[in-house]
């Protein structure tokens, strides 16, 4: 990256900036056209009575003659600002243009950084830094060369015009211009070194306001809110103290122009009305000059204006570019785009007097020498703190050592590029980093390296706009590849096509044992029968035989089916009503008491009453039962369908009911009871509040509802039918059409065992995990479990078949025994391809060919299991001795 803003301009613009500074000259002759053009009209075609005068040789009446000039001072006028139209417009591309490659190459030098280096900085400074602090640098690259030799273009041109009409006036009109010229950069070298004082408080509080939000458990468990408002507000302080020395010096230089510009006129009136009193001059060329003068103030203002913003980018773009070359930053040619076929690794790796030293001094791994073949198993083992996970970052080219080598095959692992280490080596660290996208998206990164083959873009428009996009992408030095393009490296993965990375996929879940969480995340998934059209009808005929199977005596009572004829026990008395799914917000339990429609159902069969009667014994029933429970406890998940926040505003209507009675209630208390039936489900709660006549009024609510549903309203509920399939429930519901039956504590295992049995035997497994790749992962994986994440992301270096696997105490989320099964399916898995396990002790496995035991960063014992299986397990130290 250039070290100074003029030195990036000069790099990616001089071409525009050339043509632009050309531009600009072409203007100033129709400004000092539209500067002589008034004194003529005022002097010849107002002032004078000689007339007819000739102009091109054709004589002219004194009107004509004046709007012939008129028009004339119009076409100037129209022709200096289209100009200007012009260049601004092309300086706002440039400079959109000119920013986008700048944080193009800011995010492309963060790609590049040390690992160690973002422990000392925030990713919110890195984002700041390459968002809103680089923002203004566009709008300063644009007017860097264009600006000042069109504003100083149009100065000297309106003081050539002054001097011409007079010296005097225009000796008048530069006689301030050095005392500013002077003054106004003293003060703004000042304003300059508190800008850049204050750009590194503002870091500093954004690292502190950082910190104090990931650490906002530990403020409130040790009540410490008043010391970090303390620190918060000593840190405002003091840049209010900067900012109010920038304001001070900022309006003196604001101050100085002003009274300049008001000086300078008071020389025009008084040296300008003498000579045109002497005749000395004409008042046209009076009026002319102080007309001159009205447009020289302006391109003035903007020559110190440019002069304040090129100081203020100029600090800012060398603060900038000094973050983003930290030390030990990966080479960009080690990073470029790799064509050629990516050789898989072979041979032996040796670490030679390996060395990591961090900040400090502290030897992280100091003067390691180990080697093994690149198929081995090794297990890399030590206490904590003893240096195995540096050891296996160094490995995995994450890290680079302080000293000492590591040869992979005779050569330098630091000298290869990442297209080889990336896609040759595998790391699984034990903190997962999981992107926003699917499941899918996430298990494939390790494939996505570049585009494998490019989609269509049809023709027309969309051929048009991405074609644009390409062109402005290289314009701005970025890449050109298309993202909507197919990145998958099949050949990676040991597969010819999407079908074949599926049963790959596949294989690699079962290895890591996520692949019932995927079966479990797709069968609680949808499915759009019109783009899945198959596989909605295979799950209809999943209902069908899953039915007949349910038949038996032994699973009759433990799934109560949807019956339109019948009232279910095990679904709400809102599913109960609406007999089908809500689709969006409009009938959802939130919002289903207060939908106009639902409430003219309710009236209609006269249940509104009965309902908030329901809801009045109900609240008195769960205000009995949880008033003395803590909120958040387990119990209100399991048997409360009101919340326990809620618990006190019950308390208050229950009293005003004893009070005044149901009918003495407002509005809002009966709005408030009418609400509480709807969750409830007679089978769980048992509360016994509804009666063979109640379920009756409540089937005719349900006729009710569907026969009268308005048109607009229509796609708001996805009806349960028998013979077809409910686009708004999941997999599962479909194929179960029916509510487990509450109180039977076999009925989900034996019912989900009869599901899976039913699915095996119409081969929808496969379809169902498929399903469940397209499930979103949530931000940073949120939506999985820490067992499922690091599942995760061993399954995603698995899946591009690395050479050598490094596994980095990935397994930590999990119980010992899962631990186990994942190391020996993974052992099996790999195939001739070496492994790196790190672990705190010797595992107990077979498979593995060599230990290497560390303590303190060194190597303090080696094992070849392969010949020394007789020896006894290596002793490693703790803090507390040996174990």
């Amino acid at each position: 990256m250039e070290p100074s803003i003029f030195k990036f301009i000069y790099r990616y613009s001089l071409r525009q900036q050339v043509f632009l500074v050309a531009l600009t000259f072409v203007s100033f002759p129709f400004l000092y056209a539209s500067l002589e053009l008034p004194k003529v009209i005022v002097n010849e075609a107002i002032g004078s009575t000689d007339f007819p005068k000739p102009l091109a040789g054709v004589p002219f009446a004194q009107v004509d003659y004046l709007l012939i000039l008129c028009f004339g001072f119009l076409l100037m006028v129209l022709g200096r600002f289209a100009l200007r139209y012009y260049v601004n417009l092309y300086k706002g591309v440039l400079a959109e243009r000119m920013l986008r490659r700048l944080r193009y190459q800011l995010f492309s030098a963060v790609l590049r950084f040390p690992l160690p280096h973002f422990r000392k900085t925030s990713q919110g400074e890195i984002i700041a830094m390459s968002t809103a602090e680089v923002e203004p640098l566009g709008g300063f690259i644009g007017d860097a060369v264009a600006l000042p030799a069109f504003e100083g273009g149009t100065m000297l041109t309106i003081l050539a015009f002054m001097f011409v009409q007079d010296p005097i006036l225009g000796l008048a009109a530069i006689s301030l211009i050095p005392v500013q010229a002077y003054v106004i950069p003293k003060l703004q070298r000042q304003i300059n070194a508190l800008a850049k004082e204050r750009v590194r408080t503002v870091r500093k509080l954004s690292e502190r306001l950082g910190e104090v939000v990931d650490g906002i458990e530990d403020v409130h468990a040790h009540d410490t809110a008043e010391l970090e408002r303390a620190d918060i507000a000593r840190w405002l302080g003091t840049i209010y103290n900067i900012r109010y020395k920038i304001y001070k010096k900022k309006f003196l230089i604001k101050f100085i122009n002003n009274m300049v510009s008001q000086l300078t006129p008071f020389f025009f009136f008084s040296i300008g009305g003498y000579l045109v009193i002497t005749g000395q001059l004409t008042f046209g060329a009076l009026v002319a000059v102080l007309a001159a003068y009205k447009d020289l103030s302006s391109p003035w203002k903007e020559l110190l204006s440019w002069y304040q913003l090129k100081e203020d980018s100029r600090i800012k773009y060398e603060q900038i570019i000094e973050q983003f070359q930290p030390a030990g930053m990966l080479p960009e040619s080690l990073q470029a785009r790799h064509e050629a076929p990516v050789s898989c690794l072979a041979g032996s790796v040796v670490c030679s007097n390996l060395t990591l030293e961090e900040e400090g001094g502290l030897k992280v791994v100091d003067g390691a020498t180990f080697n093994f073949d690149i198929g081995e198993r090794v297990a890399l083992v030590g206490p904590e703190g003893a240096g195995t996970s540096a050891v296996a970052k160094l490995l995995a080219r994450l890290l680079t050592p302080s000293a000492g080598s590591i040869r992979v095959g005779g050569v330098d692992l630091a000298s290869l590029p990442q297209a080889v280490t990336g896609r040759r080596i595998g790391y699984v660290g034990a903190g997962v980093t999981l992107f926003f996208g699917s499941l899918r998206d996430n298990l494939e990164y390790g494939l996505r390296h570049q585009p494998i083959a490019p989609v269509t873009h049809g023709d027309g428009e969309r051929r048009a706009a991405w074609e644009k996009y390409v062109r402005e992408a290289r314009e701005a030095g970025n890449t050109d590849s298309d993202p909507d393009a197919d990145w998958v490296d099949y050949a990676a993965a040991g597969v010819a096509d999407a079908a074949g990375l599926l049963d790959r996929t596949i294989h690699v879940l079962e290895t890591v044992q996520l692949d019932r969480d995927l079966f479990l995340f797709g069968a609680h998934s949808t499915v759009d029968p019109e783009i899945h059209h198959d596989l909605s009808v295979r799950i209809l005929e999943a209902r069908f035989l899953l039915r007949e199977r349910l038949q038996a005596p032994a699973y009759r009572d433990l799934l109560e089916p949807f019956d339109y004829e019948r009232f279910n026990f095990n679904m709400s008395i809102a599913e109960n009503i609406l007999f089908g799914t809500p689709v969006g917000e409009v009938f959802d339990l939130q919002h289903i008491a207060k939908n106009p429609y639902m409430l003219s159902v309710l009236k209609q069969v006269g249940l509104v009453d009965a309902f908030i009667d329901i809801g009045l014994q109900a609240a008195r029933i769960m205000v009995d039962l949880f008033r003395d429970v803590q909120p958040g406890d387990e119990i209100f998940a399991r048997f409360s369908f009101v919340s326990a926040e809620a618990i006190p505003e019950f308390e208050a209507i229950i009293r005003r009911a004893d009070i005044g009675g149901i009918s003495g209630l407002g509005a809002e208390d009966r709005q408030r009871l009418l609400s509480v039936p709807f969750p409830l489900v007679p089978a769980r709660h048992r509360l016994g509040l509804l009666d063979a006549e109640g379920e009756q009024r409540l089937l005719e609510a349900r006729r009710a509802f569907a026969a009268g549903l308005p048109s607009e309203l229509r796609d708001a509920v996805a009806f349960f039918d028998a013979n077809h399939f409910n686009v708004a429930a999941s997999v599962q519901d479909n194929i179960l059409f029916g509510r487990l039956v509450y109180g039977r504590p076999q009925s989900q295992r034996v019912v989900g065992d009869l599901m899976a049995e039913v699915i095996d035997a119409l081969d929808l497994r496969r379809a169902i995990i498929e399903l469940g790749l397209a499930c979103p992962v949530g931000i940073g994986g949120s939506r999985l479990s820490a067992a499922q994440r690091q599942k995760l992301s061993l399954a995603r270096s698995l899946l591009k078949r690395p050479d050598l696997l490094v596994v980095d105490q990935a397994m930590a989320a999990l119980d010992p025994r899962s631990q186990k099964v994942i190391m020996t399916n993974v052992i099996e898995a790999l195939d001739g391809a070496g492994l790196v396990w790190t672990s705190s002790e010797e595992p107990d496995l077979p498979g593995f060919d060599r230990v290497i035991a560390m303590e303190n960063g060194k190597i303090v014992g080696q094992k070849d299991l392969r010949s020394d299986q007789a020896e006894p397990p290596l002793r490693l130290a703790s803090p507390q001795g040996d174990v």
